[in-house]
């Protein structure tokens, strides 16, 4: 993987460019996702496609599916790492709970590149709310 990065305003404003043309605009104001929305973001993306991809395995497709992040680093250390991710996983009922489940902790254990490569110290939490 090959990424370039280039500052393209003030104060932190950049954009992240692959070898294929795909860019993310970051900043670490409010106009853009800071990197450290995007390594939360990263997570949850790695992990979506991964209970997805297992799910659709089982013969589930979820007709909705969305994950909220509630993601805390200690504002007064510096660097301020994340210490506690939690995520809720919202899926309609079609899908058994047992399968979700599954699914989720598959990608968590085994699957997911983006949790295999921060730090284990990371507390990662879940849960799942179907309607």
């Amino acid at each position: 993987m090959k990424l370039i990065l280039n500052k393209i305003g003030d104060p932190y404003r950049m954009i992240l460019e692959d070898t294929s043309g795909k860019t993310c605009i970051m900043d670490s104001g409010e106009q853009e996702m800071s990197p450290m929305q995007l390594l939360a973001g990263a997570l949850v993306g790695c992990m979506s496609i991964d209970v997805l991809h297992i799910l659709r395995k089982q013969k589930e497709d979820p007709a909705t599916y969305k994950v909220e992040i509630d993601a805390y680093k200690n504002p007064d250390v510096v660097p301020s790492p994340f210490e506690k991710i939690h995520l809720l996983f919202h899926v309609d009922k079609s899908v058994p709970l047992k399968k979700i489940d599954r699914a989720i902790n598959l990608s968590l254990d085994k699957y997911c590149s983006v949790r295999a490569s921060l730090d284990k110290e990371i507390e990662i939490s879940y849960e799942i709310n179907q309607f």
